[in-house]
Parts: C-alpha cells; structure tokens; sequence
C-alpha cells in the first residue's frame, strides 16, 4: 500500500459518517473492542483483561478452554451499542453509562501448557500478579475453574495484600482436599486450596447459590470453618440481594480486598448449557445479573474472574452472551458514570 492509498482511507474514514463505529461481528475479539495492550504497561487502566484457555482440571466436560474467545466475541455487542448510541441508558439499573470511557486494556491470553498443570497454574499467577502490582482490576476470563486459584493467588501477591476474601458464584462448593480419581489439583478444588493459602481461610470466603449434592455433612462443614454458606434455596427464601449483599460483607470483613468468582454453572443449564458440569434449579439470567450489580457496587471488590463457559455445549451462543453481560454489568457498576 502506498502513501497515497494510506492518506485516502484515512480522508474515507474522516468524511465519512459512522466509519468509526466498529460492527460487533467486525475487527478484533478484543472485550468490549478495547485496545490490546502489553501486560507490562497497564498502569492508569481501570481494568485489564487475561483470558486462560484452560481446561486441563475438569472432572466432567472438556471445552472451557474455548470460553475465553467466545465471551470477548460476545462483548462485542455491548461495545458497539455504546460506541453507535453515544452510551446507554441500563434500563435494569436506570444508570447512564458510555463503555468508551471505561479504560479496558485486553491483554489477550496468558501462555498455557494443556499437559501441564503446575506450570499453566504458574503462568497464571505470574501474569495477575503483574495486573495486579500496578494497581489495576485483573478481570480473568476462564477456564476450568481450577484456575481461579492461582489467580486469586496472584492477585493477592501482586497487590500485597495481607487478607483477601473471596465470593463465589457457584453450583458446587470446589472445597475437596482431594480426589481419589483427579488427585488433589482439580477443579473441584480452588476453594479449598484458596482458604488453605497464606493469604485467607474459610472465614473469608462467602459462597452463593450452591446446590445439587455434597461431601456428608457438608453443613456441619461449613459452620466448623467458618464458611458463608447460602445455597439456592437460601437465594430463593430470602432473595437474591440481600443474600449477595450478606456475602460481600462477611468476606470483606477483616479483608484488604475482595476476589469475586463467577462459575456460570451457577446460572440454571436451561438459560447458560454452555458448561462442562450442569446442575438443574440453579439461578435464573435476572438473577445472576443482580448478583453481579450488587457485587459491583461494593468497594472491597478488586479482582474478578468468570469460568467454566464451554461454547461447544451451546449452539446459540448464549451462555457466552450472558457471561459477557455479566462482567461487563460488574464493570459498569465499579467503574462507569
């Protein structure tokens, strides 16, 4: 391309109306169509993207490792619709915001080893870490659920914080100390691992919407350790805000900050089928979207990951359209005016 041909796109661009509106299923799958960016120089961002195309810790359905991409392609209609319309009204909340103002840098993927557990869960800290030390929200788009670990993990590193707590959105607790069949590193484990970490313990973990079956006596557990428990039913007595507004609070106390994990296998498999373990009666679209306002509003809240969407489960894309509006809905509520 010459000179001249570059000097005519760019006049084509200035004369004409709406080239500068970028169509959802158009350019890159960066989220929310933010700027890619160097891990190293995020600093002054309100939040950086990693994606973990991992899925190396199931215990049923492979696939998250696809999850990722399809919810950065997601986002993109989000960002096009604030980029077309000038900002949006959220007709949910009845607050005005414009997703260009939020400073999203997407960072793309940090490196993974499918073969290797240790060192994937390595990479992952070293990379939130980095996010972290800088003084920006690491949002971390998964994944098995395994991989929350070592994120909380680098988060806390990088950070310095002394205590995080956690909140996780969830069908299934993640608290086996070990499995006969997947060992001790799976991801039915994370939280287990997380309270056993130099940097929290049950007493600062919060859990929201679990249901199906557990280990025996798994209350008993839970009142032992000092673990928030509120399972669906919890969710559905008492509603879902008071329940996420009890979690945020127990697992801010005494805490530097928060972690928020998101498994959309929290949400009913009727509305999100694109996950690897499916549980029946869990938390409807509305529902989970308030969990996320709620949670957003919240100060304490300093880094957040959403897991386990496997798009090869979902035709319709949808559960990866929900993922999408779920992180961006906590974004909102954290950082747009």
């Amino acid at each position: 391309m010459t000179a001249n041909d570059r000097s005519r796109a760019a006049a084509f661009r200035e004369s004409t109306p709406g080239s500068e509106v970028e169509l959802a299923y158009a350019g890159f799958d960066t989220f929310l169509k933010s700027d890619p960016g160097e891990i190293e120089d995020v600093a002054g961002a309100d939040v950086a993207v990693l994606g973990a195309p991992y899925d190396g810790a199931v215990s049923n359905r492979p696939g998250a490792r696809y999850g990722p991409r399809a919810v950065r392609r997601a986002s993109g209609w989000l960002a096009y619709l604030s980029g077309y319309k000038g900002g949006l009204t959220n007709m949910r909340t009845g607050k005005q915001v414009d997703f260009g103002s939020l400073e999203v840098v997407d960072c793309g993927d940090v490196p993974v080893f499918p073969m290797d557990l240790e060192t994937t869960a390595e990479s992952i800290t070293a990379h939130v870490a980095t996010v972290a030390a800088q003084g920006v929200m690491p949002l971390f788009i998964g994944g098995d659920h395994y991989c929350t670990f070592p994120a909380f993990r680098g988060f806390a590193e990088g950070s310095e914080h002394d205590t995080v707590g956690l909140v996780q959105i969830d069908a299934h607790t993640d608290t086996a100390a070990e499995s006969p069949v997947f060992g001790t590193d799976f991801h039915g484990s994370p939280t287990h691992h997380i309270a056993e970490s130099p940097h929290t313990d049950f007493e600062h973990v919060a859990q929201v919407g679990i249901r199906g079956y557990e280990s025996p006596e798994f209350f008993e557990f839970a009142e032992e350790t000092g673990l928030g428990l509120s399972t669906i039913r919890d969710v559905e007595e008492r509603g879902v805000r008071p329940v996420v507004r009890d979690a945020i609070e127990h697992a801010a106390a005494e805490t530097d900050a928060v972690y928020v994990t998101f498994d959309i296998d929290s949400v009913d498999p009727s509305v999100a089928p694109g996950t690897g373990t499916p549980e029946p009666g869990g938390l409807s679209a509305s529902q989970a979207l308030a969990v996320v306002e709620t949670l957003g509003e919240h100060p304490a809240v300093g880094a957040a990951d959403l897991m386990e969407v496997a798009p090869p489960y979902d035709p319709t894309d949808d559960t990866a359209r929900l993922a999408a509006y779920l992180v961006t809905t906590l974004l909102e509520r954290q950082f747009a005016e």
